[in-house]
């Protein structure tokens, strides 16, 4: 079993988070009961304070340059359970309640491909 440290996201702890180039942090989708990988999407420090108000998973697109809310067009919302960073402070694990499918596919993660090893 991981032992895992909530972490209080405040102003402090905002400020020691380490984003890329473009502004952006990777965040790690999990559902907070099985631990399944759900997806992975980006964040920038605007969406990160979305997601903690609204207590639903809120991203930056990369490609169409905007902020989306996971559930909003497919109803398939997340509601965040935990949010955790990295011993780097580089990337995000956000546990949530996810409703219906994460993957734009239809599949319940975006992880359904295996490769052969």
């Amino acid at each position: 079993m991981m032992n895992t440290e909530k972490i209080i996201l405040t102003p402090k702890t905002l400020s020691k988070l380490k984003f890329n180039a473009q502004r952006l942090i990777p965040a790690i989708i999990q559902d907070y009961k099985t631990s399944q990988v759900l997806m992975l999407a980006y964040m920038n420090l605007e969406s990160i304070r979305r997601t903690l108000k609204g207590k639903k998973t809120c991203f930056w697109s990369r490609s169409r340059k905007e902020y989306w809310v996971k559930g909003m067009t497919s109803g398939h919302f997340q509601f965040v359970k935990g949010i955790y960073y990295d011993c780097d402070c580089d990337t995000l694990l956000i546990k949530v309640k996810q409703i219906g499918a994460a993957c734009h596919t239809g599949k319940k993660s975006c992880f359904y491909r295996k490769v052969r090893v």
